[in-house]
């Protein structure tokens, strides 16, 4: 691995002041070259599956702020979609998908799944070919939990009641379909790898909606399978996990799933958050919000991370996604205030 690229020394667990800085969704709505690009493509998928236009939202926040880490442009979705599952997005509702059911959960194959994916490899290719040689280029999927949320209700909901009644009255199809996707996932990251990207992160977005049983079998087991077959192939590309909605669950997540930065939340109480850090780096977590606010709330939130996380190994990032308002001028100020930390 590159020796200049500080992200890839911090999750090590280097302690490295200022901090590595990107943000989840950077490259998005709020960035109206992003909206530009975006029209261009026609549909979301036409712009996840076009190279040529994957790589040029990818690098847009790159070559606007100059971060520390690139993560690939693409979507969670692309992987039951690469199974054969209908995907589409519509503006103002989303992800939309046929709920599936316990007969086409347990024939879910693809044999061109890779096929499928192959813009996508080509994607990471050409980033990692041009990103500057110290920006981390981070690979992704979508955590199986999460993913198979979407697969069963058919759309995205408040608390995945659809997903969690699934799993309780079919369980021995709620676990075939976990695994399928642990499977896929498994060896979309490890082509991603292959293409050129430095890290993989692991996004269980919906993490936070589960008893403490569930979140064992439905959010640990299977991320602890994705890391294994990753490890097996690869032993020393780090990999994030990000339970969002975790909460004191955290604390256990990082060794029961073998993942090597914890990705935190924004409600993970700093204290909590350096607690964490002892065994490995952590990844956060500013609330959006606070980033669409500005002033004040902007600075004193990047502040107090800094502050209670900055002396141990820190990835400074947002506790979720950037929001489509988020104003421009916000994420400079945000990026000027960690750059020009000092102790």
């Amino acid at each position: 691995m590159p020796q200049n690229r500080i992200m890839l020394d911090v999750l090590r667990g280097k302690a490295h002041f200022p901090p590595p800085l990107w943000m989840m969704r950077q490259a998005g709505r709020y960035l109206p070259e992003y909206r530009e690009t975006r029209r261009r493509a026609g549909s979301f998928l036409d712009l996840c599956y076009d190279p040529d236009l994957a790589v040029e939202v990818t690098m847009q926040p790159i070559e606007r702020f100059g971060f520390d880490a690139s993560i690939l442009f693409s979507d969670i979705l692309v992987v039951p979609h690469a199974l054969g599952r209908d995907v589409r997005f519509e503006e103002g509702r989303g992800p939309l998908l046929t709920p599936i059911t316990v007969p086409e959960i347990l024939a879910l194959e693809s044999k061109v799944f890779h096929v499928n994916l192959e813009p996508v490899y080509e994607t990471v290719r050409r980033l990692r070919a041009k990103l500057p040689d110290e920006t981390t280029l981070i690979g992704f999927c979508g955590a199986p939990w999460t993913v198979a949320t979407y697969m069963i209700a058919g759309h995205g909901t408040s608390d995945q009641a659809p997903a969690r009644l699934f799993a309780y009255s079919e369980p021995a199809a709620f676990q075939h379909l976990l695994k399928v996707l642990a499977d896929h996932s498994a060896a979309y990251l490890i082509h991603q790898i292959e293409a050129g990207a430095d890290v993989v992160q692991i996004f269980d977005s919906w993490s936070g909606v589960l008893d403490d049983a569930s979140f064992e079998q439905f959010c640990v087991q299977p991320v602890a399978e994705i890391v294994r077959q990753v490890r097996a192939v690869h032993p020393d590309v780090p990999i994030i996990g990000f339970p969002k909605g975790a909460g004191a669950r955290y604390q256990t997540y990082r060794q029961k799933t073998g993942v090597t930065g914890l990705g935190i939340d924004w409600t993970v109480p700093l204290e909590a958050a350096k607690d964490l850090q002892r065994s490995g780096a952590v990844q956060g977590n500013l609330d959006p919000l606070r980033l669409v606010a500005g002033g004040k709330a902007l600075s004193d939130g990047v502040e107090a991370i800094l502050k209670a996380l900055g002396g141990g190994p820190l990835i400074f990032n947002l506790g979720h996604g950037i929001t489509p308002e988020t104003p421009i001028a916000h994420v400079e100020a945000m990026v000027k205030q960690v750059r020009s930390a000092t102790r």
